[in-house]
């Protein structure tokens, strides 16, 4: 607009400047301003030149006018546009505002519930410490009722075993009057003659001159019987032979009954079975005598009873079968059903009843004979991998692979006592007064049936899978996942020989070894069906026998004759060996 006005202006000024046709004006006498300048130049220029110059200023004013009214168009169109998108943003900043208002709202409110949930756990907490120092006090009331309950149990124990001990002491002064009274009486018999008519008088009564005798009268009566064999007369004769035989029988009644007595404290206190045959010399297998399909699935363990005619096996199947061992054959006896899959089965020292370990963290007890379960022992938290007798049939030790082994007392089917083992458990053996674990931490462990600690570790070089003792309790053998078998000496506590063969290896982490009855061989199965035998004096491989087994052998049994071996495999077969 400045440059148009301007060129207006210039426009004007020329068109005054301009010079009308026809007007001649004097010619002004040149200045000396003029003179001075027409020296050094030639001649000012002339209207016509100047007009042309605005002229063509003047285009270059309109074109340059021109581009600015088109950016000008242009610049209206931008503004245009941002003012729609200044109202649009406007929009957007009032609902964000709406919401930022709600949201502050409802801040508000969540502050007033975080406050309210504040005071409510202000007020829980209280109500906590209460509780938990009236637990505290009802622990420690608990805890001295306890105490009480034990002051009062041990005294029960202590007035009990002294009226035992009393009890005791009377029976047996009472028992050495009786002998005493029984000697003299054999003293006064042995010195008295009695003489014996035809006739003897009724109810079996002899007169020995001014005394009475009257004896024992029945059918099995020794005087009764004397008499109907004497048919002559005997002029006379001595019946100290009768009286004397009948005292001694009563002698030998009452020293019976006093080895018999064993109910009270000072007699023993659980009966144990020293009647299993005795083994001299064990005989090697060599060849395999009957093979059957015992189970449905893998079979993982076997048992010899202490008759060495019956024998236990249990599989996968959840199945326990005992087999008859007639004439080098296997004859079905009985089938037990378990709760699980059985993974240990042993019998007690009377071979009356059977103990099973299941996966179903429990061990099941049957009576032979019975189809039924007797006992069940719950308690463990995980599977249960063995369950073995104590040297009584009313006691038994159980391992868990929850880090556990427990005492049983199975005349009231509870636990006794729980060991924590810091491992899982594969196997346990047990002593007189001492248990062994073998664990997958690569180590056996010792506890004393007495105490609560372990009182010797024995590390190996793998996982533990079986242990067996001897019967003298003076070696352990152990077998475990790096292909070998270990005899301990229990009595110097160290390793005594290692067995190793070439093709022997644990096909499971229940691979059971065991030792035989006379403790001279010691037998395994190995993962490809065959069985190992080494001599335990010199240490070498005695015998490999290979026969019907085409899995690996989880279990062996050596029965305690020592004529037959037992072996039972992941195919389901069990294989008897002569």
């Amino acid at each position: 607009n400045r440059l148009l006005e301007k060129a207006e202006l210039l426009a004007t000024l020329s068109e005054r400047l301009q010079p009308e046709p026809g007007d001649v004006s004097p010619a002004a006498p040149p200045s000396p301003w003029e003179e001075e300048s027409g020296r050094g130049s030639e001649q000012a220029p002339r209207p016509a030149a100047l007009r042309e110059k605005w002229q063509q200023e003047e285009e270059e004013l309109r074109l340059v006018c021109g581009e600015m009214a088109y950016q000008v168009v242009e610049k209206s169109a931008a503004l245009g546009t941002l003012e729609a998108e200044l109202e649009e943003r406007q929009s957007r900043l009032a609902a964000l505002e709406a919401r930022v208002a709600q949201l502050q709202e409802a801040r508000a409110q969540k502050e007033a519930q975080v406050e309210d949930q504040r005071a409510r756990n202000a007020a829980q907490r209280a109500a906590y410490e209460e509780l938990r120092a009236h637990a505290g006090l009802q622990e420690v009331a608990l805890r001295r009722l306890q105490e009480e309950a034990r002051d009062l149990l041990e005294r029960l124990v202590q007035r009990k075993a002294r009226a035992a001990a009393e009890r005791n002491l009377r029976n047996e002064r009472r028992e050495r009057a009786n002998q005493a009274r029984v000697s003299q009486e054999l003293k006064k018999a042995a010195k008295r003659a009695v003489s014996i008519s035809e006739s003897p008088p009724p109810r079996d009564v002899i007169r020995e001159g001014t005394e009475t005798v009257a004896l024992a009268s029945g059918p099995e009566s020794l005087e009764s019987e004397a008499c109907e064999k004497w048919k002559r007369p005997f002029r006379s004769a001595s019946a100290t032979s009768l009286t004397l035989s009948r005292c001694v029988d009563v002698v030998k009644g009452l020293l019976d009954f006093k080895k018999r007595r064993g109910h009270s404290v000072g007699g023993a206190p659980e009966q144990r079975y020293h009647s299993i045959p005795v083994c001299v010399a064990a005989r090697v297998p060599t060849w395999a005598q009957d093979a059957l399909d015992a189970h449905l699935s893998e079979v993982n363990a076997v048992c010899f009873g202490p008759n060495s005619s019956l024998l236990a096996t249990g599989g996968a199947d959840h199945l326990i079968h005992l087999w008859n061992v007639v004439g080098g054959r296997l004859e079905a006896n009985q089938t037990l059903e378990g709760a699980g899959s059985i993974t240990s089965v042993d019998f007690d020292p009377s071979g009356s009843q059977v103990l099973a370990a299941t996966y179903n963290q429990a061990a099941q007890l049957w009576k032979v004979g019975e189809a039924q379960s007797k006992e069940t022992l719950s308690g463990h938290k995980d599977k249960v991998t063995a369950a073995k007798f104590k040297l009584t049939r009313h006691q038994a030790v159980t391992g868990s692979r929850d880090r556990t082994v427990k005492e049983w007392d199975l005349g009231r089917a509870y636990c006794a006592r729980t060991i924590n083992v810091l491992s899982y458990c594969n196997d346990v053996v047990c002593g007189d007064h001492i248990i062994i674990s073998g664990h997958n931490d690569q180590k056996i462990r010792f506890w004393d049936s007495r105490g609560p600690r372990c009182t010797q570790i024995i590390p190996v070089q793998d996982r533990v899978t079986s242990l067996s003792l001897s019967h003298d309790q003076l070696h352990l053998l152990s077998c475990s996942r790096d292909d070998t078998l270990k005899v301990i000496d229990l009595r110097a506590s160290n390793v005594r020989q290692v067995f190793r063969a070439e093709g022997f290896k644990c096909g499971s982490d229940w691979t059971k070894a065991v030792f035989s009855p006379d403790r001279s061989y010691a037998l395994a199965g190995s993962w490809d069906g065959a069985l190992y035998i080494w001599d335990v004096d010199t240490g070498r491989l005695e015998s490999r026998l290979r026969g019907p087994h085409g899995a690996a052998v989880n279990a062996v049994a050596w029965c305690y004759s020592g004529s037959h071996v037992v072996s039972v495999d992941q195919g389901r077969k069990v294989v008897l060996w002569h």
